[in-house]
């Protein structure tokens, strides 16, 4: 099954909020992801951090989809995307050498 990647940075509306409310959607999204796990679907989400290991560079999502359009709908039920205060972009990545055990 083809591994899709999910790249995201927080919205103007995302960062305009207070730390708090920007915590409780980053909690619904732990969550969504925690429960997909468990559902049985391979994936792992993390955020990026800089040099001084402070965040603000966004956020991935690695997983597996049987198509790009599956992935497409799959994404489209995390949260944050529900709610539109991520920016993202959505590419199958193609291994060349090695690989990811599901």
């Amino acid at each position: 099954m083809p591994w899709f990647i999910k790249q995201e940075t927080f919205t103007a509306a995302m960062t305009s909020l207070s730390a708090e409310q920007r915590r409780v959607h980053c909690d619904d999204h732990r969550r969504w992801v925690q429960a997909q796990r468990r559902g049985g679907f391979a994936m792992a989400s993390g955020f990026l951090v800089d040099d001084q290991h402070k965040p603000g560079g966004g956020g991935v999502l690695v997983f597996s989809a049987e198509s790009y359009e599956a992935a497409k709908a799959f994404i489209a039920a995390d949260p944050m995307i529900a709610r539109n205060l991520v920016d993202w972009t959505l590419h199958e990545w193609k291994p060349v050498e090695g690989s990811l055990q599901a």
